[in-house]
Order: C-alpha cells, then sequence, then structure tokens
C-alpha cells in the first residue's frame, strides 16, 4: 500500500548505451528516484557491474541486455526479450551513439555505414516498436540524445553531424504527432561530454573538448527535461553559450561552416 504523501516510484527506464558516460548517469539518476531499468549496450561486464551497482544502492531491479545495435536484428530482440519477461517500459531513452573524425571520402565506409544504423537506424527502429505501447496507455515519455551538432552541418564528421540532425528532426516530429496523447517526446541536444565519446570518435585531441562538461550534470538536465515533457533542451552549456549555438543556423553558412572545420581540425 502506498505511504500517504510518498512520492511515487517511477516505472521501468530501458536506456541504451547504458554501459558508460551519459547513459550510465541516466540509469543512476533514474535508479536512485526508485525505478528499475532494462539496460542495454555491447559491453555484459561493464552493465553487470553497474546493474550490481544500482540494485545494491536502490533495491531495484534490473535487466541486462548486450546487444550491438549495429545488428540491424537488435531492435527486435531487445523488445521481444522486454516482452518475454513481462516488463512494461515507460521511459525509452535512446542515449547510444557515436561519431568519428576525417574527410567523408577517407573515412572508412564500414565505421560510417555502422554509425548511421546505430545513430538512426536503430534509435528509430527501437522508439517504433515500444512507442504504441506508449500510446495504449497513454503514458510515457521518450528521450532521444541527439547533440548540438544536430544544429549545423559539420565538416570533418559529416555523417555524425547529419545523423543528430535527423535525430532531432524525428523527435520533433513524432512529439507533435503525439501532442493530443499524454506521450512526450524529448530530444536532449548535449555539447561536448567528458565521456568515452572523446577518445572513441578521436575528438578528445580537440581544443572542444578541453572544457567539456561533465557527464552527470547533462544526464540530469536530459531526465528532467524529459520528466517535464520538453520539446527539446541543449545541455552541458551555459545559457549564453545555448542562445549562441541556436544562432548557427541563421548565420552565414559557409562562415558557419569553414569555423566548425576549423574546431574539428585544432
Amino acid at each position: 500500500m502506498p505511504i500517504p504523501g510518498a512520492t511515487p516510484r517511477p516505472g521501468t527506464a530501458l536506456i541504451t548505451g547504458a554501459s558508460s558516460g551519459i547513459g550510465a548517469q541516466l540509469a543512476r539518476i533514474h535508479a536512485g528516484r526508485g525505478g528499475d531499468l532494462v539496460l542495454v549496450a555491447r559491453r555484459l561486464d561493464r552493465l553487470q557491474a553497474l546493474a550490481a551497482e544500482l540494485e545494491a544502492a536502490h533495491g531495484i531491479a534490473v535487466l541486462v541486455l548486450a546487444e550491438d545495435l549495429a545488428d540491424d536484428g537488435a531492435p527486435q530482440r531487445i523488445y521481444e526479450r522486454v516482452r518475454a519477461e513481462a516488463i512494461t517500459v515507460e521511459y525509452l531513452c535512446n542515449n547510444a551513439g557515436f561519431g568519428g573524425l576525417g574527410r567523408f571520402d577517407q573515412r572508412d565506409w564500414a565505421a560510417d555505414r555502422a554509425m548511421m544504423q546505430v545513430n538512426m537506424v536503430a534509435l528509430t527502429a527501437l522508439t517504433r516498436l515500444f512507442l504504441p505501447d506508449l500510446v495504449a496507455r497513454n503514458a510515457g515519455r521518450v528521450l532521444n540524445v541527439a547533440s548540438s551538432a544536430a544544429l549545423t552541418p559539420g565538416p570533418m564528421q559529416a555523417v555524425y553531424f547529419a545523423s543528430k540532425a535527423y535525430v532531432r528532426s524525428f523527435s520533433n516530429a513524432i512529439a507533435e504527432e503525439l501532442r493530443e496523447t499524454a506521450v512526450r517526446v524529448t530530444v536532449m541536444m548535449p555539447g561536448p561530454v567528458d565521456t568515452e565519446f572523446g577518445a572513441t570518435s578521436g575528438m578528445q585531441r580537440l581544443d572542444l573538448f578541453a572544457h567539456a562538461s561533465s557527464a552527470r550534470v547533462v544526464a540530469q538536465e536530459g531526465y528532467e527535461a524529459m520528466l517535464a515533457g520538453k520539446l527539446e533542451i541543449i545541455t552541458g552549456m551555459t545559457r549564453t553559450q545555448r542562445q549562441l549555438v541556436r544562432l548557427l543556423p541563421f548565420l552565414p553558412r559557409r562562415a558557419v561552416l569553414r569555423m566548425i572545420r576549423k574546431m574539428q581540425s585544432e
């Protein structure tokens, strides 16, 4: 029986890319509020360690799913496993993603294709699989993690920036489609964050990442925006920085392209 005046426990959150960085912090924040979790990532050992930490600290239930979202069949396997476990997902956090520096014509095509699969196709597939259940219950939240890169084309990271622009556009569109329901879709657009992303993308050496925000701060801002049902939020920046970033689409395009290329080449 619920304790009078007590804050109700949140429902189950499914978080992709949960083995480190923003995903792991989203898991810690949700668990700290008493919510159960479905954690998805490639690295089983990392997921198991995080699950043990959160179960011990917060008395919650955690289902660990080791899946590589670059595999086209992964979203369907995730959905079927969740249904088989009779888990009701109320918060879908599509956080998994990666980038990579280099001129498009000189980059490895297999790497860029995998990037598109993870950043766009898997995110879209998971949303398509779980969204009808949220709509049927007329309750729930979707948090899609894009990037401040979604606001402009990105020379030297052409595919990554384009993939994040897709995430923003897709999220905004379905948010409007669902406006008459109680389901809300939020897109989070972080600036540089102190996570493994910097190392795996090759961006850690750039000045851009010299003052990266903490993953905890970014995750907290995104999580609160999701709960509030906001359409979108730029995280990990000061108010002034956010205003400047939002001006990028309105500045002369060639000047912006040269600036972005220089930032990612230093």
